[in-house]
């Protein structure tokens, strides 16, 4: 027997729960913080663009007049961003229960980060890495919080250049893509290890959206460009793209280490349900490595 196509109505009441959203502005993140505002969520909009931020909490007021929904100003390509903004959330919330790491850029050309990251490296993995451990003591202070990376498929063909991490001798902007959404997954399970080791409450969980039609592909290229009028047909809306995300958020049957995605043919579209991820996501000596690397290149530590 088929399990029930889950949607925004199973999510179970968010009220006195407090959620950051990471790239809440547009695409599944936005359609994430609007049906966790709606459930009665107090969400932090994570934008680096605040005239955008400001857009989409109107709209999620307009949907909610009684949501409860502040804008954190927060740059994930800057580490002196994500630093002032992890400072803002533990100035102003006593707990926080849900981390959506869902930002991201995509197949963008070669671009360096305030830090001299390749880009989509840092701010897809590096940035959320960072965030992660910044609020890792204000996420463990909730009774049973969650940490939720968002991926993608294109993490199938990601895997970790560490002789060359910056990009400073080849540069292949799908591969990088791949790349930094392995990396999410490689981070995701390695956070759940360390966090049981920990006897920690807060759990790790990952999801992808399948073939979203979002504003991500905005830097991708020209093909891309040509394609999206074709690819916005076929693809599912962000509203659906954004349900892995939610389930991973709010389902009680949801464990650490799960990851979500569509359940249709190839994943690209459909209701959400738990996928497997590449067997390379799930390399031990590939994780540990990676998560020793990313506290080098960050300067924060923590778990260990």
């Amino acid at each position: 027997m088929s399990e029930p196509k889950w949607s925004e109505t199973d999510i179970p009441d968010q009220s006195g729960r407090t959620a950051l959203v990471t790239g809440a502005n547009s695409g599944i993140g936005y359609e994430a913080a609007r049906a966790l505002a709606q459930r009665g969520a107090k969400v932090l909009l994570g934008c680096r663009n605040p005239t955008k931020a400001q857009a989409a909490r109107d709209r999620i007021r307009s949907a909610a007049p009684d949501a409860e929904v502040e804008i954190l100003e927060l740059d994930l390509a800057d580490l002196a961003s994500v630093r002032a903004a992890a400072a803002t959330v533990k100035d102003t919330v006593e707990q926080l229960d849900l981390l959506i790491n869902n930002a991201g850029v995509m197949a963008l050309p070669l671009t360096r980060t305030a830090d001299g990251f390749e880009m989509q490296f840092g701010t897809n993995h590096l940035g959320h890495f960072a965030l992660t451990g910044l609020l890792i003591d204000t996420l463990d202070a909730a009774p049973a919080a969650r940490i939720v990376s968002v991926s993608s498929q294109g993490h199938r063909m990601g895997r970790i250049v560490f002789d060359d991490l910056n990009a400073d001798d080849s540069y292949r902007r799908w591969l990088r893509y791949g790349q930094s959404k392995v990396a999410n997954l490689l981070f995701t399970y390695e956070l759940q290890r360390r966090l049981t080791a920990s006897s920690a409450g807060t759990i790790a969980l990952a999801c992808h959206p399948g073939g979203a039609s979002t504003e991500l592909a905005r830097d991708a290229g020209f093909l891309m460009k040509t394609m999206q009028p074709v690819a916005n047909v076929v693809m599912q809306s962000a509203t659906m793209g954004a349900l892995p995300t939610l389930r991973a958020a709010t389902d009680p049957a949801a464990k650490g280490a799960d990851y979500y995605g569509p359940d249709g043919i190839g994943q690209t579209r459909g209701f959400p349900t738990k996928v497997h991820s590449s067997a390379y996501s799930h390399k031990r000596d590939v994780a540990t490595q990676l998560w020793a690397v990313s506290e080098q290149m960050t300067g924060i530590e923590y778990l260990g």
